[in-house]
C-alpha cells in the first residue's frame, strides 16, 4: 500500500485516526458493544432506543441516554452516520424513537472488523501459507492460456483467477510478515533459555528454511509467468474491464478489485523478480539470515565463561514476590541480603585466602584485597567446569535438511518412474511408496471433480507420470505389494509417463511440484 505524503498530515488523515479512538477512550467496552451491534448484519438501521434494548438483551445494561450519547460520539468520530426515516409516525412517542436513528459507516465497519481482528488474535506464532505459491503458478498458466487462447475467453472465469492470484499473494505475504514479527518478538528477549530455547530453535531452522525452499522453489517460477504475461495484459485488461461494474453516482472513484490495473500488476511482478529493488524473496532470505544470526548470538551469551550469564528472570520474580508479601523490617533485611548491600566490612573469603587470620571485624580498607575465583564471584560456588562446549554449526544441520530433502525426492522420483511403467495397473506388482502414490492420484482425481462421471485423469507433471481413471461398474483392481494386497472397487486404471516432468527427464529439470486433474466438459462423451 502506497501513502500519499502529501496529505498524510491533512484534515482528512486526521479524521480517520479519529476512526480508532473508541478502542481506547473512556467506557471502551461500551463503544464496541454499539459498533458490535451495527455491524453485526448488513445495513442495520438503529435508534438508541433499540441500542438499549438490543444491549439488554446481550446481558450489559445500557440506558437510552447513555445509548443516545455513545452513538452520538461515534457520529462525531466519523464511526457511524444519521439516518432519518419517514416522520409518519402514530404517537409522539414513536417519533422521539424513529427520530435520531444511525448506521455504521463504510471506514467504520472496516476499523471495527480490524479492531475485532486484533482483539482476537492469538499471541503464538501464525503458520504461513507458502503452500499458496505453487497455486499462484497454476492460476497464472490457465490466465496466459486464457489471454493467448485461439478461441472465445470465459471473461468470468478469468475474473475469478487474476482475483485469486492477488488474494493469495496477500494472504501469503500477511502471514510471512506475521510470522518474522513474531520471530522478533521471541528473539529480542534477552531469557531466551533452556528447553523454550531448543523448541524455537528447532523452529528456526526448520521451518524457517522450509520456508526459504519454498519461496527460492516457487517465486522464480511466479516470476517466469508474470513476465510472460506483461505483453499480453493489455488484453486481460480489457477483458476485465468489459465485465460489469460498480459505477459512482456522483463520479467518484470507485475501489475496484486488485488486478484490474496496469499497475497492480507492476507491483506484483517487482515483488517477484526483484526490480525496483522491492524483491520480497531477497528481503526473506535476508530477515532468515538476521534471525539466524541472532540465535547464535543468543547461544554464544547462554554458553559464555564470564559476563551476565545465564540471565535471572525467574530469580528476580521469586525474589519480587518475596518482597510483596514480607513486611518492612524483613524487606531490608531481604535486599541487604539479595544485593549485598552490608556495611563496609571485610568478608572472609574462606581457608583459601592468604592470610586467614584476618577477622571479618577487621576492615577492607587496612587489608589486601582477596582474588575471589570467578566461579565463585558468578555462581556462588567452587566447583570446577571444564570447557564449554562450541555452537554447533548451522551449516550442518542445514546440509542435513538439504541431504533428506534431496533423499525424499529421489524416492519419490523412483516411484513415480515405477509407477509411470506399469500401464495396465490391474494384476501389476508395486512398491508400497509407488501404490501410496497411485492411492494419492486417485483421491485428488475424485475430490477436484467429485461430481463428474466420465473417464478422469490425474497428473503430477512435476514428477511426469498420469494415472486415466474410467468408471467401470462391478469391476475390481488388484494391486499387489510387498506388504499385502489393494482392491479398488469399479475402476479401471493406466498410468502413463509424461513429458516435461522429472520421470521422463533431466532430474534437474525445472518444476513446480503441482498436480492437476481433469476431466472432460459436461456435454462431452463420457
Amino acid at each position: 500500500m502506497r501513502i500519499d505524503s502529501s496529505s498524510a498530515g491533512g484534515d482528512g488523515s486526521a479524521a480517520r485516526r479519529d476512526l480508532y479512538r473508541y478502542a481506547t477512550a473512556e467506557h471502551a467496552l461500551e463503544y464496541l458493544l454499539v459498533m458490535d451491534l451495527f455491524t453485526q448484519s448488513l445495513l442495520t438501521d438503529l435508534s438508541a432506543a433499540e441500542v438499549s434494548e438490543r444491549a439488554t438483551d446481550a446481558g450489559r445494561a445500557l440506558s437510552v441516554e447513555t445509548a443516545e450519547e455513545r452513538c452520538l460520539k461515534l457520529v462525531r468520530w466519523g464511526n457511524l452516520v444519521s439516518t432519518t426515516r419517514d416522520p409518519r409516525v402514530p404517537t409522539v412517542a414513536a417519533l422521539q424513537r424513529a427520530r435520531n436513528r444511525f448506521q455504521a459507516s463504510r471506514l467504520g465497519v472496516k476499523v471495527h472488523h480490524q479492531v475485532q481482528d486484533l482483539l482476537t488474535a492469538a499471541d503464538g506464532a501464525r503458520e504461513v501459507a507458502r503452500e499458496l505459491l505453487g497455486s499462484m503458478v497454476q492460476l497464472l498458466d490457465r490466465i496466459i492460456g486464457h489471454a493467448s487462447g485461439s478461441g472465445e475467453t470465459e471473461p468470468d472465469a478469468l475474473a475469478a483467477d487474476v482475483t485469486t492470484v492477488f488474494s493469495h499473494h496477500q494472504i501469503f505475504t500477511e502471514s510471512v510478515r506475521d510470522f518474522y514479527a513474531y520471530l522478533s518478538s521471541v528473539l529480542s528477549r534477552y531469557d531466551l533459555a533452556g528447553e523454550e530455547y531448543s523448541t524455537f530453535k528447532t523452529l528456526l531452522l526448520e521451518y524457517v528454511d522450509l520456508i526459504s525452499s519454498d519461496v527460492s522453489r516457487h517465486a522464480p517460477a511466479v516470476a517466469d509467468r508474470l513476465v510472460r504475461l506483461r505483453p499480453l495484459l493489455p488484453a486481460v485488461l480489457k477483458v476485465l474491464a468489459a465485465l460489469p461494474g460498480l459505477v459512482s453516482a456522483d463520479g467518484s472513484p470507485v475501489q475496484q478489485s486488485p488486478g484490474r490495473q496496469l499497475r497492480d500488476w507492476q507491483e506484483l511482478t517487482d515483488w517477484y523478480s526483484g526490480q525496483d529493488g522491492a524483491s520480497g524473496p531477497a528481503h526473506l532470505r535476508a530477515a532468515a539470515e538476521q534471525a539466524l544470526s541472532q540465535l547464535i548470538s543468543n547461544a554464544k551469551r547462554m554458553l559464555a565463561t564470564e559476563g551476565t550469564g545465564v540471565p535471572r528472570r525467574d530469580d528476580l520474580l521469586h525474589l519480587a514476590a518475596l518482597f510483596q508479601a514480607a513486611q518492612a523490617e524483613e524487606a531490608d533485611r531481604a535486599f541487604c541480603a539479595a544485593f549485598g548491600a552490608y556495611p563496609a566490612r571485610h568478608l572472609s573469603g574462606g581457608p583459601e585466602e592468604p592470610d586467614p587470620r584476618v577477622a571479618t571485624s577487621a576492615s577492607w580498607w587496612e587489608t589486601d584485597p582477596v582474588d575471589v575465583p570467578v566461579s565463585l564471584r558468578e555462581r556462588g560456588d567452587r566447583a570446577a567446569r571444564g570447557r564449554t562446549s562450541r555452537v554447533p554449526a548451522a551449516g550442518m544441520a542445514e546440509a542435513q535438511l538439504r541431504a533428506q530433502a534431496a533423499a525424499e525426492l529421489a524416492a519419490r522420483q523412483a516411484c513415480a518412474a515405477e509407477l509411470a511403467a506399469v500401464g495396465e495397473v490391474n494384476g501389476s506388482r508395486l512398491s508400497p511408496g509407488a501404490r501410496e502414490m497411485l492411492l494419492d492420484l486417485i483421491s485428488q482425481a475424485h475430490s477436484q471433480h467429485p461430481t463428474a462421471q466420465g473417464p478422469l485423469e490425474a497428473v503430477d507433471a512435476h514428477l511426469g507420470v498420469a494415472v486415466h481413471i474410467e468408471h467401470t461398474p462391478s469391476r475390481l483392481t488388484l494391486v499387489l505389494s510387498d506388504d499385502g494386497r489393494t482392491l479398488i472397487h469399479d475402476l479401471t486404471l493406466r498410468t502413463r509417463a509424461i513429458g516435461g516432468g522429472l520421470a521422463s527427464s533431466d532430474p534437474a529439470a525445472d518444476g513446480t511440484g503441482s498436480s492437476r486433474s481433469s476431466a472432460p466438459p459436461p456435454g462431452g462423451d463420457r
